[in-house]
């Protein structure tokens, strides 16, 4: 047990070491996920709640989940994969990887910018590249934006996309107890 604790803990920390930003992205997710979870199971073994107040409670707080969750992991990965894209193409560099470019001008120069050019290829084939310069500048810019976009999806997107579906839903609930009123109000005039 020991030794597979110890090997998921270095795969953690092999896989998110040098991506803060990809870590953050699935820890929140996990987290949104567990957090849902357990509310759900709140509803469901709350002895004070009655059987119908759960059959309604249960739904909204699924889909509630659903778009939480759904929100956040597609915002701030869609996020992260854009800036990182940023950042590998040269687009955004700290001054040593711009100055470096520029020092190679001949190689890189015209490439810079293109979505197919990727400087973690000529970190690995060229040993005067700044590696950590470049790793440390694009390791916190991704992880700026990921955290920028997980507030954005849980604090704005998150409570306004929930709200018009719950008015949605609410409008259609209505509508059907309106007819289901009007119905039984019909059936009672036919008595």
């Amino acid at each position: 047990m020991n030794n597979l604790l110890k090997s998921a803990l270095n795969y953690i920390s092999s896989e998110f070491r040098k991506d803060t930003a990809k870590m953050l992205v699935y820890t929140g997710t996990i987290g949104w996920i567990l957090s849902a979870g357990a509310q759900m199971m709140g509803i469901l073994f709350n002895s004070k709640l009655s059987n119908k107040q759960k059959s309604f409670l249960l739904p909204q707080e699924f889909w509630d989940a659903f778009t939480n969750i759904g929100l956040f992991f597609v915002l701030t990965l869609s996020a992260k994969n854009v800036a990182g894209k940023m950042f590998s193409t040269g687009k955004l560099a700290p001054k040593s990887v711009k100055n470096f470019l520029e020092n190679n001008k001949e190689l890189y120069g015209s490439k810079v910018g293109k979505i197919d050019f990727n400087l973690n290829d000529v970190a690995k084939n060229n040993s005067l590249f700044p590696k950590d310069a470049y790793e440390t500048y694009k390791n916190f810019g991704t992880t700026l934006v990921t955290l920028g976009s997980g507030i954005v999806a849980t604090n704005i997107l998150t409570p306004y996309i929930r709200n018009k579906n719950a008015s949605f839903a609410q409008n259609r609930y209505m509508k059907y107890k309106n007819i289901n009123q009007y119905q039984q109000n019909t059936n009672n005039l036919k008595i």
